[in-house]
């Protein structure tokens, strides 16, 4: 059934009725209706989270031309994705929280408004510095919105097949949206200016905040004070624990820097989970860790979107610097990827019902590692075609057909006081595994490229010595990206195996 008329049934009209004054019993009272719009609604909370997603990778192409043009270091560039993505993902838990507690709709326009100027503020950009502190405020907009989009689509459609269905719209725009960033990125690169992939937010942006001003209903505000100093934690200890990953990328793990910042990150992170265990209000809920079923989503999460974005960051770079192609056409080699992810998401809900979100996870993440693993044969003499293409599709199907599943597990069962703190957990694991994914990507692409074996240049060209020297660490980058996904599979088939009796119904059902 098409997305329209799924969706079409879901609309109801929602009465209130209200006496003016005092009037005669016989008087009826007088009755305004006020008409829902599910299918608007969910056309532009899916807008919103294809701009916050897409904006992940929609600089990926970009990258060569604003270290050309900015003057950014081979390890500082990696900052142009981790300032947005730190924040994204170091903030989420409190955009939830401050969403449950000050209002979805409120927090959803706030955290859109603020990010689509600061992507403006950004394509102005004039240096590095600049740049990179453009990108951490949209990071911030993105975290205030994202949480209150997703538990606006849970408020929206009742537990079941109704909102398993729009979790399929939601979570295919989610994974689609990186390799859509790609295309799109190197489109406006080619044709304009890498200033256009942070100018294209802005005409989108304020599209967004009209219409979700006139048809996205709110939801009722909850008494309660923020875990700023949850928040703060936990963002100060990802954030730490990133640079000490790029850091010993450029450094070297003995490096007194790098050493005592993964201290200083483990000692934070400690400290946030104390505070966590303490607050009335907890921008984290611990209880929702409760369940076995839910953690282990949460892990295979963050392996399966570390394997994804490093992958992106580091290919996309291959295609052109190896492969010769201009950043359009680079754009355009992730169409079969972008493809694949959409056409298994429409068909993953008609499949959940007969064999389980466990059954379809578990083969989503077979195909990754399959995918990530044939990413382990590229060679500079590669071609684009089967050598690339078909593990690209691979990927595709794999991650389409994962995220369903994983979103249906962790969000059962969660009570819809919480749904923004639930939420804003769920794209943590997405943004923070692909920040340390791809700090952890970095470094190991520096250490292979310092450490390339001299047999393997002798005889070679100067001018091929370097595309030689990249693609060994491209390959080592996939090794390790093979690692991760190979990790969520393990938690897949070890781990929702057998959830715990003390778990919920619904939790169990969902795992089996």
């Amino acid at each position: 059934m098409e997305g329209s008329s799924i969706l079409s049934h879901l609309e109801a009209n929602v009465s209130s009725s209200q006496l003016l004054m005092e009037r005669p019993a016989t008087t009826a009272p007088r009755v305004v209706e006020r008409k829902s719009h599910p299918n608007i609604s969910l056309a532009v909370i899916l807008t919103v989270q294809l701009m916050l997603v897409l904006d992940v990778t929609v600089v990926n192409i970009a990258l060569p031309q604003m270290q050309e043009t900015l003057h950014f270091s081979q390890s500082n560039l990696s900052w142009v994705l981790n300032a947005y993505l730190l924040t994204f993902g170091g903030l989420l838990l409190l955009g939830g929280r401050m969403g449950d507690l000050f209002g979805r709709k409120r927090l959803f326009i706030g955290g859109v408004t603020l990010f689509f100027l600061a992507s403006l503020v950004g394509g102005l950009a004039t240096s590095a510095g600049w740049l990179v502190a453009a990108r951490a405020v949209q990071g911030i907009g993105a975290a205030l919105a994202a949480p209150s989009a997703l538990a606006l689509l849970m408020i929206s459609f009742p537990e079941g097949p109704q909102r398993n269905r729009a979790l399929s719209y939601f979570t295919a725009v989610s994974s689609a949206g990186g390799s859509i960033g790609l295309i799109l990125g190197g489109m406006l690169t080619a044709w304009v200016s890498w200033r256009w992939a942070l100018f294209i937010n802005v005409p989108i942006g304020v599209a967004v905040v009209l219409l979700a001003v006139r048809f996205i209903e709110g939801n009722t505000r909850q008494r309660g004070r923020l875990d700023l100093a949850g928040a703060l934690t936990s963002t100060l200890g990802m954030g730490t624990l990133v640079y000490a990953f790029i850091r010993a990328g450029s450094n070297g793990w003995n490096d007194a820097g790098t050493v005592w910042s993964i201290v200083l990150a483990a000692a934070i992170l400690a400290t946030f989970v104390l505070i966590e265990t303490r607050h009335e209000q907890p921008v984290m809920p611990l209880h929702l860790l409760a369940s076995r079923s839910r953690v282990s989503a949460f892990v295979s999460v963050l392996f399966t979107v570390a394997a994804m974005y490093g992958g992106f960051f580091f290919l996309t770079q291959f295609l052109q610097r190896v492969m010769g192609f201009s950043p359009v056409v680079t754009g355009i080699a992730f169409l079969p990827m972008t493809l694949s992810i959409f056409t298994i998401s429409r068909i993953v809900p008609r499949l959940i019902p007969r064999l389980g979100p466990r059954r379809i996870l578990i083969g989503g993440a077979s195909l990754v590692a399959l995918a990530t693993l044939w990413f382990t044969q590229i060679s500079i003499s590669s071609d684009y075609a089967p050598g690339i293409v078909v593990p690209m599709i691979l990927l595709g199907v794999g991650v389409g057909s994962s995220f369903l599943p994983l979103s249906i597990i962790v969000l059962s069962g969660v009570p819809g006081r919480e749904a923004g703190a639930a939420s804003g957990m769920l794209q943590t694991m997405q943004q923070v595994g692909g920040a340390l994914g791809l700090s952890i990507l970095v470094t190991a692409f520096g250490t292979a490229t310092r450490a390339v074996p001299t047999h393997l240049l002798v005889g070679v060209a100067p001018a091929m010595r370097a595309e030689l020297v990249f693609t060994h660490g491209l390959t080592s980058v996939f090794v390790l990206a093979a690692v991760f996904a190979l990790l969520s599979l393990a938690n897949g088939l070890l781990v929702l195996r057998s959830p715990s009796r003390s778990e919920p119904a619904t939790q169990v059902v969902l795992s089996e």
